[in-house]
């Protein structure tokens, strides 16, 4: 026997799907604070002093944290090359504006403190500012457009073709109100990170946008919850699903239903757990944060944001792109994957590095735990931004 047929197409596949969610959550969770803190840059930290703190306390750690961003794009284009193909082109504007904030956002870490003249550094708590709140935003936005679909299909040759137009034509409702709903939910886990690593003011005034942002975030959630379900159709496939066949979107039928988002939910119950994780973890933060329980909190606001991001993911299966234009090209995970043995030799060298990755961020985390400390940034610490 091949090793590789060890474990067949159909499981390779799943695994691959699991892999793609969890990759994308640990993103999320891991770089959500780092985002959220500089959406909150301006409105907790008053003084110089204080801004320094927020930059300081994720400073050290931004960069690592970010990994988990090119390991999701990675195994995009290895595992799943049409779905890279598909969105890094249908979605070019706005990957464009998700990359110019990202590069943003290490310019001004370093450029920051590198002058004293108090509009030289309101600059640049702007850009951070910026760089946080754009990501945020626009990633949100492009989870909302594909769940309405997105305008592409396949020619008979499988050439691709993207039918939109603009960055403007994702910004529709239900883009921006998902765009809202992840603004919300990294503001939330930002706040509770500030509160669990300053002590004064700016834990203070966290504290205080932190509840704001749960609060928004369940009724956010809430809300994108019954627009689905009651305003936007879904995607099912009607013909016979071939879960071991070769990669080929249009050998299958697919009609738009309503609801149909929420066929999973009835037909495996248990999935229900996400969506229940989304809000109590939500609530959870809002309740702990009046607490001194600041590393409980953390994981509150964490449980909520892979509550919400598991939602989106075991609604769609087995879609990962729907098309709103041609149903049949729609992307999913039996149609849209690289071949057995590329997703085989794929995990195997996931096998060894992911956890590298893993043991490598505790142990950063480990070494500089604790509350970023005022004196030493007041006295000019080298190592402060």
């Amino acid at each position: 026997m091949i090793l590789h047929d060890l474990i067949d197409y159909q499981t390779l596949r799943i695994i691959w799907w699991v892999l793609l969610g969890v990759l994308l959550i640990a993103f999320a969770v891991m770089d959500g604070f780092d985002l959220g803190s500089a959406i909150l840059l301006p409105f907790v930290a008053r003084k110089d002093v204080e801004r320094r703190l927020v930059i300081n306390s994720v400073g050290p750690i931004w960069e690592g944290n970010q990994v988990w961003l090119i390991v999701g794009g990675g195994a995009i284009f290895a595992a799943w090359p049409p779905l890279y193909a598909v969105s890094f082109s249908g979605f070019y504007l706005a990957m464009f504006a998700i990359l110019f904030a990202l590069i943003l956002r290490p310019v001004a870490f370093k450029y920051h403190s590198k002058r004293d003249g108090a509009g030289w550094r309101s600059a640049w708590d702007w850009a951070l500012f910026v760089g946080g709140l754009v990501p945020s935003l626009v990633m949100g936005v492009a989870v909302g457009n594909v769940l309405q679909g997105v305008p592409f299909h396949f020619g008979s040759d499988l050439r691709i073709s993207y039918d939109g137009t603009t960055l403007f034509e994702l910004l529709n409702p239900f883009g921006l109100l998902c765009g809202l709903l992840s603004v919300a939910m990294f503001v939330m886990h930002g706040a509770n990170w500030l509160v669990l690593k300053n002590d004064g003011p700016v834990a203070m005034r966290a504290r205080s946008f932190g509840s704001g942002a749960a609060i928004a975030t369940i009724i956010l959630f809430a809300i994108g919850g019954f627009w689905l379900w009651s305003g936007i159709d879904g995607y099912r496939i009607t013909t016979q699903v071939i879960t071991d066949g070769p990669s080929n979107p249009l050998g299958k039928a697919v009609e738009q239903v309503s609801g149909a988002w929420f066929g999973n939910y009835a037909a495996h119950p248990w999935m229900m757990a996400a969506p229940a994780l989304g809000f109590l973890g939500a609530v959870g933060s809002l309740v702990l944060q009046r607490t001194r329980h600041q590393a409980l909190t953390m994981l509150a606001s964490a449980v909520s944001i892979i509550g919400i991001i598991s939602s989106v993911g075991l609604s769609m299966f087995p879609f990962i792109l729907p098309s709103s234009l041609d149903p049949k090209s729609s992307l999913t995970v039996w149609d849209a994957s690289s071949s057995h043995l590329t997703l085989f030799i794929m995990l195997v060298v996931s096998a060894i590095f992911v956890p590298l990755i893993m043991l490598y961020t505790a142990w950063v985390y480990r070494v500089l735990w604790g509350k970023v400390d005022e004196s030493e940034i007041s006295q000019g610490s080298g190592h402060a931004y």
